[in-house]
């Protein structure tokens, strides 16, 4: 295994929205940033969505120059496929370890040409397009990734050289080795985002086991024009739907599952998927299934009546249980709560499952930062005060990592966040001498000292 060290002011942790954010504002102060994804590319869940609500602009259009500023400001060295392990305080900085992971594809030498990807024979689900569509055993990750870096999946390669042969710049390396990086840094913002319950959690709802019945970052990318299918069609059979339907709080409020908590989002993003559904099917009957609708922001209100208006049926109701039939129709059962009591049972083509959302799975390492025992997400020492304080001192959280919200409350937490981590920085004296009266801070670059292998 390799090792490396690096020296930064401040570690930021996921590359999402939030962490694109906070570091661009920290970037623009002068201090030096190192930006730790675990993904192959920046842009966190936000670069897959088709459209943002309430006012439906494309989201690839508002998050792809924020991943081309942050990954060519001077100031930020990002680092992707890589995994924060831990952190430990270092009087008062600290000191991370950070496991760079081997794409098997030598970084600087790829130009993300598609050419040995065109040549591996092997097809495999693709995890960004929610496994719906397809990828192979090496591939760029999505077409704006950044970097624009194939990956090789070396445990479904077959090695058979054809990725070799095809790669015009000679960069595939079977033989590259995880590599240990030593980070020494002034002050650490958490932004490691959010993940959805999966949908294995409630059997009652099919998830997992019923074809047709899918989560909402899936349909976000049947909705993406440069989507897995090309278009709006099931899984199953390829078929255009004529029926779909959501089911709200699919995990949110609900003790069985242990998320008690609304997920904030989930009611408004449903109501955005429902009507670019109505306007790229117009003949398609949309319903809701909801126990409460939480139109909580500014335009979120009118947002809902312009669905209604658009023809989405909203049912107030308790989903009981889905089914399918033969030929993987999923059927609603339920309780309509405005009616006689009765349960119901309803077909549709395609189910969608409005999920509950939780932590990622690495918000629980050892960051640090103390986790609400409610609900597992980053617990903050004053939610309105100071949003993106946590009890570690120098340790600053932001966006969804701190629990459920939509995408303008992110960016304006991981401004608060890059503040109070500026001030800690400036308290600590890890802001580099200016040179005069200038108000350029003339900067060491980020020094990364090879120290062997073993």
């Amino acid at each position: 295994m390799a090792f490396k060290r690096i020296t930064t002011d401040a570690l930021v942790i996921g590359a999402g929205i939030a962490g694109m954010q906070a570091s661009l504002d920290l970037a623009d102060e002068g201090f030096k940033v190192l930006l730790v994804e675990r993904e192959p590319s920046i842009g966190g869940k936000m670069i897959a969505l088709s459209k943002v609500f309430p006012t439906l602009d494309c989201s690839s259009c508002i998050c792809t120059p924020k991943m081309s500023a942050t990954a060519h400001h001077e100031n930020i060295t990002v680092m992707t496929y890589a995994e924060v392990q831990n952190i430990q305080r270092a009087g008062s900085g600290f000191e991370a370890s950070v496991l760079q992971k081997p794409r098997f594809v030598i970084e600087k030498d790829c130009v993300g040409c598609p050419l040995c990807e065109y040549a591996c024979p092997v097809y495999l689900p693709h995890e960004f397009e929610g496994n719906l569509g397809v990828r192979k055993a090496i591939y760029v990750p999505f077409s704006n990734a950044i970097p624009q870096v194939a990956l090789l999946d070396i445990e479904n390669c077959i090695f058979c050289g054809l990725c070799v042969k095809a790669c015009p710049k000679g960069c595939i390396d079977f033989l590259q080795e995880p590599e240990e990086v030593t980070v020494e840094a002034g002050t650490v913002i958490q932004t490691t985002g959010f993940q959805l319950l999966p949908k294995t959690v409630q059997d009652r709802y099919g998830g997992g086991r019923l074809p047709n019945v899918l989560d909402s970052l899936q349909v976000e990318r049947l909705l993406a024009p440069h989507g897995p299918f090309g278009g709006v069609h099931r899984p199953s059979d390829g078929k255009v739907p004529d029926s779909v339907a959501y089911v709200l709080c699919a995990g949110s409020r609900d003790l069985s599952c242990g998320v008690p908590y609304c997920s904030r989002v989930c009611c408004m993003y449903s109501i955005k998927q429902a009507m670019l559904l109505s306007g790229a099917l117009p003949l398609v009957e949309v319903t809701i299934y909801y126990m409460d609708i939480r139109a909580y922001g500014k335009g979120f209100e009118p947002f809902y009546r312009n669905a209604q208006a658009m023809g989405v049926e909203f049912v107030k109701g308790s989903v009981a249980q889905i089914t399918e039939d033969e030929e993987h129709n999923p059927i609603v059962r339920f309780e309509q709560i405005d009616g006689d009591g009765q349960p119901v049972e309803r077909k549709h083509d395609i189910v969608v499952l409005s999920l509950g959302i939780v932590p990622s799975e690495n918000t629980g390492n050892d960051f640090l930062a103390s986790l609400d025992p409610e609900d597992d997400f980053v617990r903050r020492t004053h939610t309105s005060l100071a949003p993106a304080r946590t009890d570690a001192d120098g340790v600053f959280v932001a966006g969804v990592a701190a629990g459920p919200k939509d995408i303008p409350d992110t960016i304006v937490e991981a401004g608060a966040a890059a503040t109070e981590a500026s001030a800690y920085l400036r308290e600590h004296g890890f802001r580099n001498q200016v040179a005069g009266q200038s108000n350029n801070a003339e900067r060491e670059s980020v020094s990364t000292t090879g120290q062997g292998q073993e």
